[in-house]
């Protein structure tokens, strides 16, 4: 992997975060140094996009930073002189400079401020002076957008004690940089930045961004310091008397203490996903464009909440969107400031009574009785509704199964959508819709007898209609378009889910077995499974192109690493569950993945990945893509590499 191609990611609990590329170039528009939410976690803004750097001795002046102009121009090319980079415990690059100096840099986001630490320092003493230059890139933008060179940028900065306040427009927070170093106004602009990945997106990608003034730190007199903190409720600067050295150590001790308590680096990753929302908390579904999904948060919630033993933290998610219960629907974007909830998820809900189910197993006696009585009215409501029929054709059938769809709404996970095209419609009956449903009917039985009937109705119903016998597989949709009878045969990974990733399996042993052993044989690589069989004639090996090449491909081939879990979880049920299993699946299935938390989204599992591997230099292998940190993908493998150490065992067949 390159240092363009690996990313880190610090992130402030608020919705907020800092990330970038090893090399230093920005490659996508959401690269910031100063990413704030307004409305935690959402109405974000990029304050500080980066900064320019470059470190003088007598020798002469080496650049410290690097940046990618269009047309191609890496200028200047400080990332040359990168020796050593690491994440852990917060991003820490190291530079070998030819005029004699060795620089450490570092930077690190307080946890619950809007705010970043940046300190230089040198590794070694050089005999002559060593002084440091620092001119920060300004916007003042959405994150998803792009800022261009304009004439009412305000360069301008405020004083406020020992901080200057750039407010680059009016109605933008202001950007407090606080340093051990002296200022001087020189406002520039940087013209056409190129962001490689937008591009590669089929995206605008060209940036102009705006430098007032610039910095500058005698390295002899000890470490550059610099505090950046945004404007608003969780903002942080120092108080007149305090020094600002002894602030960022406080900090800075803290911090480190903070993550040094997570078991392991994977679940420091899922803590990041966890943020502020109101007086509560929420589960942001990945970085750097993604904010919280119902479908992802409940999927996410039994391995970033569950395995990592914040149950109390699982609870409160939970009980705030039980409250969001529309038509036996749950929203699939929790709602936002002057914006209505989407209903427009089949499984979202489901999803959301099996981490329930999970919570309230994982809780015991710790969960209240009016806590779990939320819970399960919240359940309740979510049968009701779909047993007697919500929005866009979503309701039990005649059969017990559960019918969902209409043309031009994508209501399941593969959900990719172009204009009015929806790629994967995939209405009728899909699955893994018939799993969760049947799930959620036997976890709804539970506590209310109502739903013991129709649980019984739609298993029955399942193991018949759902067979292929000229395949020894799952059907992917039956009564498809709503026409019984009609079925999509094709050979997808949703049917691993009616043998493992949820409470109860739906096949007898056999059945079982041939599900994961298709799915194993056609479907699985070092990834993840793929979305599709690579003999379908829709099969796409690359997700490549602009935006409709990329999500014609979203799931039609392209590997999604989240659905490990339930192959792994549905491979130890079919299997003689004991610890030689479990170490064959480790090394066999999770290894690989974990494997790739070193070359994307360090420390993180990503999104996505290729089908089918690319030819590189050092050898072929898969591509990672998508969004670099992604929570379901994370949580996933978290819950069954928990599982695999303290294996739970659980019926097959009902």
């Amino acid at each position: 992997m390159t240092r363009d191609e690996q990313e880190w990611l610090e992130t402030d609990g608020l919705g907020g975060f800092a990330s970038g590329t090893v090399s230093g170039r920005r490659s996508r528009r959401y690269h910031a140094l100063l990413l704030t939410a307004r409305h935690p976690p959402a109405d974000r803004l990029v304050l500080i996009n980066g900064f320019e750097a470059s470190v003088t001795t007598a020798a002469g002046t080496c650049a410290i930073s690097s940046q990618h102009y269009v047309p191609d121009v890496i200028h200047p090319h400080g990332d040359r002189h990168l020796v050593s980079f690491t994440s852990t415990p917060w991003p820490t690059w190291v530079y070998d400079l030819p005029n004699g100096a060795v620089i450490r840099c570092e930077l690190f986001i307080p946890h619950g401020r809007s705010a970043l630490v940046l300190r230089w320092s040198l590794v070694e003493e050089v005999v002559d002076s060593a002084s440091l230059n620092v001119r920060f890139l300004h916007s003042g933008r959405d994150y998803h957008a792009l800022h261009r060179e304009n004439s009412l940028f305000s360069f301008e900065p405020q004083r406020l004690n020992n901080a200057l306040l750039f407010r680059p427009y009016p109605d933008v927070p202001g950007a407090l940089i606080e340093t051990n170093g002296s200022y001087q106004q020189e406002p520039l602009w940087y013209r056409q930045f190129c962001y490689a990945l937008e591009a590669e997106r089929g995206l605008d990608f060209v940036e102009d961004l705006a430098s007032p003034g610039s910095f500058r730190f005698d390295l002899q007199r000890g470490p550059a310091l610099c505090l950046l903190t945004a404007e608003g409720p969780d903002s942080f600067s120092v108080s007149p008397g305090e020094r600002l050295d002894e602030v960022i150590r406080e900090l800075e001790t803290a911090e480190r203490s903070r993550r040094a308590a997570f078991k392991s680096p994977l679940h420091f990753a899922a803590d990041q996903y966890l943020v502020k929302r109101g007086e509560g908390l929420t589960i942001v579904a990945g970085y750097p464009w993604f904010l919280d999904w119902g479908r992802d948060t409940f999927l996410s919630l039994r391995g970033l909440c569950l395995a990592t033993g914040r149950v109390q933290a699982a609870g409160q998610i939970l009980r705030e969107w039980s409250t969001q219960v529309s038509g036996g629907m749950l929203p699939n974007r929790f709602p936002d400031q002057g914006t209505e909830p989407e209903y427009n998820s089949v499984d979202a809900a489901l999803w959301f009574i099996i981490a329930v189910n999970d919570f309230l197993l994982a809780a015991g006696t710790d969960c209240s009785p009016t806590e779990r009585e939320q819970l399960l009215a919240a359940v309740d409501a979510i049968l009701e509704g779909y047993s007697h029929g919500t929005r866009y054709q979503i309701g039990a059938d005649h059969d017990g199964l559960l019918k969902a769809g209409e043309p031009g709404v994508q209501l399941t996970w593969m959900d990719a959508k172009v204009g009015d095209w929806v790629v994967t419609p995939r209405i009728g009956k899909p699955v893994e819709i018939q799993a969760l449903w049947i799930n959620a009917l036997r976890i709804g039985a539970q506590s209310n007898d109502r739903w013991k009937r129709p649980f019984q109705l739609a298993s029955t119903s399942f193991r018949v209609r759902f067979w292929n016998p000229a395949q020894q597989c799952l059907f992917d949709v039956i009564d498809s378009d709503h026409r019984p009878g009609a079925v999509d045969a094709s050979i997808r990974p949703n049917q691993i889910l009616a043998v493992g990733g949820l409470p109860y399996g739906l096949l007898d042993d056999q059945q079982a077995r041939q599900v994961v052993d298709i799915v194993e044989q056609k479907l699985l690589t070092p990834c993840g499974p793929r979305t599709l069989d690579p003999d379908s004639p829709a099969y796409h090996p690359h997700y490549t192109g602009g935006v409709r090449e990329r999500d014609e491909a979203y799931h039609q081939g392209t590997v999604w690493p989240w659905l490990i879990g339930p192959f792994v979880e549905a491979w130890l049920r079919v299997h003689q569950e004991d610890p030689h299993a479990r170490a064959t699946a480790r090394q066999r299935f999770l290894q690989p993945l974990l494997e790739t938390t070193t070359q994307f989204g360090l420390g993180h599992v990503c999104e996505i990945a290729d089908g089918e591997p690319t030819a590189f230099p050092e050898g072929p292998r898969q591509r990672l893509r998508g969004c670099p940190f992604q929570a379901w993908s994370v949580g996933e493998l978290l819950r069954v590499l928990k599982l695999l150490d303290e294996p739970a065992p659980t019926p097959t067949a009902n």
